[in-house]
């Protein structure tokens, strides 16, 4: 894979690199235009799709930081984007082009102030894994191997204003109005930032390791502060395959339950036991060992959760509940779906709306045991995803509903059932996370 030599870094050059990517879009449309008259619009609009995720991931790729974590996270939305930017943003999740081996050099005696291999026993400056914000290099240190993640030059600095360049994208496409949108923003910059600060990073990822190790078949790599710093993170290097990999190929449907409990344990754990969850769950950030067993990895990105947030949410995930239609709506309140100078269409379409939706994705919540492979109850869920998304009526009111802790949160769990779908977990038990304790 071809290396980067240089990351643009000031506002102006990231902001040009948006503007050229926007041109090729601009052309892409031209052609579509013209590909109508030939072809079906349902072959032609495919195209346009193919075309323009191409071209704006590879703008984004060269950029690097919170413009690719935001394709990264995008990619979950399976339900929202056309197949082919799914197919294209997932690329963000581990596989970028690498910085080149002099300006990993260059950027590790920044923050430690000598070259890597007179800090290290051995390092390979050439990365073997590069994703949004950083890249991860093998080094040993007294015969133990490490794997040595590097963030991005520049990444940092440039997270407000990357984010104020694809705002009015993510506007348009989540119907978020002018009105009340920065609380929506500031959630996404804020945990941005924190992303970057790989000090943070270290202290969460012991804390999570230390607070989860109990759990069956679930491992984490150990944490080295000393060789570690704000834009470098040292550990263990973890021997497996990406969790995407291996759903790829395998066949062992035991192993794909023990996998999928393992994974759902992990995450109940930390939500209701820690009111703290890791909140980026794609298939870059975990690995499947040889023996089977789960490997979490960079927990850079952990969503606290406030009790006047987790209480009304995890209420509403009950059947009881659900069927109440006045406790329903006082909780809709709480929660910021439903607010007090919305008017009677609005209070009814939301009301109906915010209660198929979850009638629907609660449902594991409702049984003992759950089937994830089930393609079904997934295909009815992007059915629904894709039914609002094209709904007038919704596209008529302010789609700005719901507390600003519904990003994370709900990011989470669209991550979590897309995991445990790949995985094709059977017989999950829903409440085993109780006896954890």
């Amino acid at each position: 894979m071809k290396t980067i030599d240089s990351i643009p870094t000031s506002k102006i050059n990231r902001a040009s690199k948006l503007v050229s990517t926007g041109a090729k879009v601009g052309v892409n449309y031209l052609k579509y235009y013209g590909d109508k008259f030939i072809n079906s619009d349902k072959e032609a609009k495919e195209r346009l799709n193919k075309n323009n995720a191409s071209d704006i991931y590879d703008g984004l790729k060269q950029l690097k930081g919170s413009a690719l974590k935001v394709a990264q996270m995008l990619s979950m939305e399976k339900s929202i984007l056309p197949q082919a930017y799914v197919e294209k943003f997932s690329l963000a999740q581990f596989s970028v082009p690498p910085l080149s081996p002099p300006l990993v050099i260059k950027t590790f005696k920044k923050y430690f102030g000598e070259h890597p291999n007179e800090f290290f026993d051995t390092f390979n400056a050439t990365s073997v894994n590069a994703a949004s914000i950083g890249q991860v290099h093998i080094a040993t240190k007294n015969g133990k191997k490490l794997a040595v993640k590097i963030q991005y030059p520049g990444v940092a600095q440039s997270i407000a204003s990357d984010l104020a360049m694809v705002k009015p994208i993510a506007m348009s496409m989540f119907n978020i109005k002018g009105k009340d949108s920065d609380k929506y923003f500031k959630e996404v910059e804020y945990k941005l930032v924190e992303e970057t600060n790989y000090i943070l990073e270290v202290a969460q990822s012991k804390e999570i390791s230390n607070a989860c190790h109990h759990i069956s078949n679930l491992k984490f790599p150990k944490y080295y502060e000393d060789f570690s710093s704000e834009r470098i993170i040292t550990m263990d290097y973890m021997e497996g395959e990406h969790l995407s990999e291996f759903t790829s190929h395998n066949t062992n449907q035991e192993k794909s339950n023990k996998l999928g409990q393992a994974l759902w344990d992990f995450y109940m754990y930390q939500i209701h036991n820690l009111k703290k969850v890791h909140a980026d769950p794609h298939p870059g950030n975990f690995l499947i060992s040889e023996k089977g067993e789960l490997i979490a990895l960079d927990f850079g990105c952990m969503k606290s959760i406030p009790q006047e947030f987790y209480k009304p949410y995890f209420q509403l995930a009950k059947k009881e509940n659900l069927s109440n239609k006045d406790y329903f709506i006082k909780k809709l309140y709480e929660l910021e779906i439903l607010k007090d100078d919305d008017s009677k269409a609005e209070i009814e379409f939301f009301t109906d709306m915010f209660h198929e939706m979850l009638s629907l994705f609660t449902q594991p919540f409702h049984q003992e045991e759950f089937d994830f492979s089930d393609a079904t109850f997934f295909g009815k869920i992007a059915e629904l995803g894709e039914r609002y998304s094209k709904s007038t009526d919704l596209k008529k009111m302010n789609g700005n509903r719901g507390s600003k802790h519904f990003i994370y949160i709900n990011r989470t769990f669209f991550g979590l059932y897309n995991l445990m779908f790949d995985l094709k977990a059977k017989h999950v038990k829903i409440n085993n996370y109780l006896k954890l304790s």
